[in-house]
């Protein structure tokens, strides 16, 4: 493939920088599954990696300020029973992630700001759906708590995460999903499957609105959503060799374009940035990340450059464009996964002599804040994202977002009752007769306390008068006593009040 003839564009010039070694992570374990999956999670916040762990699955999560060699024995995230085959950051509230696993359950974690001090096994909420390896998580793009999942089942759950409850199921699929992505409102659902077709579905339906074969090979394919509306994939041919297409809703059967790379074997992740319409491609096993340009003018997908790396790269993970550092004109930041357990961070800028904030290189880019609840998305109602500016940078919230609660626990508890959907009801007046009855027992305890206090303090009296009788008679009177009538007595009284004396007051 040639790519001699380029065309003028301000972002022809945009060039990589590998971070020195010790602003990257080193000594992780990175993942040996098979599994296509990127392995690698990003947001402005945290750094997620899917780790090899012993007993079960487990992914770690990294502040961005902890550089450097991790130590071996960091905590993980860990509750799973089987290995993690995917993670996603809600894009909502930078402190929950989802976690898909070959235990067949999907998790909802949410991590304390600065990381975790110790391995996290609880999650918030286990989603309980699928029969077989989930491998997909995906959040939706507009809508708060909206996740879906994807297993080896060939189902597609749409859960409210709230409630812990699948909104919708869609069963179309006849083999293994290989990728789903929401169109840029969240109004459709675009898949790709083993049986090479693409499909464009109705999300809460799970009606099909149009599919067509993507391409002839039969390994994995990938399908984006572009913000035009327009569907980038990737895949391959018969011949096995790698290739990426343009497609039009309507005519998915007809690509725009249809261009071969290469003969690798590696399986292309196409990342997306919707503000500057490039694409990132990054291969399984592949050195290097290509990246293009997508026009309204033929040829439309438009060949940039070129980032070359002396190793290949086992995952990859983008930042979102809020995390990116506006004052060095970056556009993308990569997070680049090695089998010698390096995360590289790869930065992409464009060379500008101004240090004033570039207004065309950061257009209003998508925020963290949800445009609708996940009730208003399921009853039919769609909007578009909700955009923030760069122009002052992006200052991730001081502390985690109120809107995902831990105590939604109580709703999702109660949720899995057959033919209940609301909140539990606690009966107040159990608790208040529980209250009163624990009233009144400190009540008998304390009158118990009070009269123990009394017959100690009689004790003592008589222990004392004792005393002072014995004083008063004197050594010579006591001997001249007669046993019968003192002995008894005082060796009984002085006895029991011996007795008292060793003992403490409670005792007694």
């Amino acid at each position: 493939m040639s790519f001699r003839v380029v065309r003028s564009s301000k972002f022809r010039h945009v060039y990589g920088t590998a971070l020195k070694r010790e602003q990257c992570y080193d000594n992780i374990r990175v993942s040996k599954s098979s599994w296509d999956s990127t392995f690698c999670a990003v947001n402005p916040k945290f750094l997620a990696i899917i780790v090899e762990s012993a007993g079960g699955g487990a992914f770690i999560v990294l502040p961005h300020n902890k550089v450097g060699r991790i130590a071996a024995d960091h905590p993980l995230v860990g509750g799973h029973k089987g290995p993690v085959l995917d993670i996603a950051w809600c894009p909502h509230n930078d402190n929950v992630i989802a976690s898909g696993s070959e235990d067949c359950v999907v998790k909802v974690w949410q991590i304390p700001d600065g990381g975790i001090s110790r391995t996290l096994t609880e999650p918030v909420v286990n989603l309980v759906y699928h029969q077989r390896r989930v491998g997909l998580v995906l959040w939706h793009p507009t809508a708060q708590n909206v996740l879906l999942t994807a297993g080896s089942d060939n189902q597609v759950a749409i859960w409210n995460v709230g409630l812990g409850e699948v909104l919708v199921h869609i069963d179309c699929h006849p083999d293994i999903i290989y990728s789903a992505c929401w169109n840029w409102d969240g109004s459709q659902l675009l898949t790709t499957c083993k049986d090479k077709k693409m499909r464009l579905i109705n999300p809460r339906s799970g009606e099909i609105i149009e599919e067509a074969i993507g391409h002839e090979g039969s390994k994995a394919t990938r399908a984006i959503f572009l913000r035009s509306g327009l569907i980038f994939t990737t895949g391959f041919s018969k011949m096995s060799e790698r290739q990426y297409s343009l497609r039009a809703p309507d005519h998915l059967s007809e690509p725009i374009i249809m261009v071969e790379l290469d003969t690798s074997n590696g399986v292309m992740f196409p990342l997306y940035d919707p503000d500057t319409n490039l694409v990132y491609l990054c291969g399984k096993g592949d050195s290097v990340i290509r990246y293009f340009e997508i026009t309204a003018e033929p040829p439309y997908v438009h060949y940039i450059n070129t980032f070359q790396t002396p190793d290949p790269q086992r995952g990859i993970g983008m930042m979102p464009k809020r995390g990116c550092d506006v004052s060095v004109c970056e556009i993308a930041r990569f997070y680049r996964l090695n089998n010698s357990g390096l995360c590289q961070v790869i930065s992409m800028t464009v060379p500008r002599k101004s240090e004033l904030f570039q207004e065309d290189l950061y257009p209003d880019t998508l925020g963290d804040v949800s445009s609708l609840s996940a009730e208003e998305w399921f009853e039919g109602k769609d909007a578009e994202p909700v955009l923030i500016s760069l122009r002052d940078g992006y200052t991730p919230p001081s502390a985690p977002k109120s809107e995902f609660k831990v105590n939604k626990k109580a709703n999702l508890l109660d949720s899995r009752r057959p033919g209940q959907k609301s909140a539990p009801v606690i009966d107040t007046a159990v608790s208040e007769d529980m209250i009163k009855e624990f009233r009144e027992e400190i009540r008998k305890l304390k009158a118990m306390i009070v009269k123990h206090e009394n017959r100690i303090r009689t004790l003592e009296e008589k222990e004392k008068k004792a005393e002072e009788e014995e004083g008063l008679v004197g050594d010579g009177l006591r001997v001249g006593r007669t046993a019968p009538i003192s002995a008894p007595i005082s060796n009984e009284d002085n006895h029991q009040n011996s007795d008292h004396e060793d003992l403490a007051p409670d005792e007694v």
